[in-house]
């Protein structure tokens, strides 16, 4: 017997009422699941306060590289328990239902996504080297205490988690969650539409720590709404996951453009131009992340034909497959 059969059974109908009345602003009754809009930020709340956490107690006891095996081997396992619990807990959906696969189309995808972001960063390298604005100051260099291909594969990695963790929470997560709650009050394509601008907005804010010029916020605007078109075009989290971890790697790791980042170099670049234009935020990277996002809509208007939003974006695959759909 369920704890529901329980309750109508021995409580009376009045006071029912009344609990339902308190409670149906945090849970759906239709779905037995709490309210989109929680089902959106919780994910991001719970794994950015264990990340922190991580941080917190890894980094002052630890040194190089033992230290980055640590976080990422922690940092994996609450990604996982997001993916998995947040799954089955909270959104009551498969892990398909995110758009993870391990298919060979999925797979196929995911490599594109990383081509794309590989093409778009050594643009940017490309301009940034007829202009001026940098020079080559070496090769493979920066590993550090590790020899250069380990120190270089636990960069991927790293950056690999962090990525997914953000394309499962700001897309799989909360983009998904929005557009499902507000399918049904508005037209598909408008729901959609207010998911991307929401989660773009809570992703570049989430970056506030990385800039000192408001302006810069831009970029981060720009590459949220790459992220969000392409996932609502395609449906799944593979191009955004190949685009995204590729780009952070190769930006940094490959073609020596990181700021922000301290990362083995396979072309060390002496980065000397203004700001503006070829810093981490800089106009020549808004450029090459919105001509990225352009080859990978083209990519899924050839693998897919006419473009629109996919029904998985809105609709609730539940526990067991069956489709569905809720009134937030």
């Amino acid at each position: 017997m369920s704890l529901q059969t329980t309750i109508d059974g021995t409580v009376p109908d009045r006071l029912q009422s009344v609990w339902r009345l308190l409670t149906c602003p945090v849970w759906n009754y239709d779905s037995h699941r709490i309210r989109a809009p929680l089902r959106a930020v919780l994910p991001l709340v719970i794994t950015f306060l264990a990340f922190g956490l991580i941080v917190t107690v890894v980094r002052p006891r630890f040194q190089h590289p033992v230290r980055e095996l640590l976080e990422l081997s922690l940092m994996g396992i609450v990604l996982g328990a997001a993916i998995l619990g947040g799954g089955r807990v909270l959104d009551r959906r498969p892990v398909a239902g995110y758009g993870f696969a391990l298919e060979r189309e999925w797979i196929y995808s995911f490599v594109v996504g990383g081509a794309v972001a590989t093409l778009a960063n050594a643009g940017t390298m490309l301009v940034a080297l007829a202009a001026g604005w940098a020079t080559v100051s070496g090769f493979t260099q920066g590993a550090q205490s590790l020899p250069f291909l380990p120190g270089m594969l636990l960069v991927l990695v790293y950056i690999g988690v962090l990525a997914s963790w953000e394309e499962f929470i700001f897309r799989g997560a909360m983009l998904k969650n929005l557009a499902e709650g507000a399918d049904g009050y508005v037209p598909q394509w408008a729901a959609a539409g207010l998911a991307i601008v929401v989660s773009t907005v809570i992703f570049a804010l989430l970056h506030g720590g990385k800039i000192s010029d408001p302006l810069a916020y831009g970029y981060y605007i720009v590459a949220g709404l790459v992220f969000g078109v392409v996932y609502v075009l395609s449906g799944d989290l593979a191009l955004p996951i190949g685009f995204h971890v590729f780009y952070n790697f190769t930006m940094s790791a490959v073609f020596g453009l990181g700021v922000s980042q301290q990362t083995p170099e396979l072309i060390a670049l002496d980065v000397v131009g203004p700001a503006f234009w070829i810093g981490e935020e800089g106009v020549a990277r808004v450029v090459f992340a919105v001509v990225g996002g352009v080859l990978l809509v083209a990519y899924i208007r050839w693998r897919d034909g006419p473009l629109g939003v996919k029904d998985s974006v809105t609709a609730w695959t539940r526990l067991g497959g069956r489709n569905g759909s809720e009134t937030e």
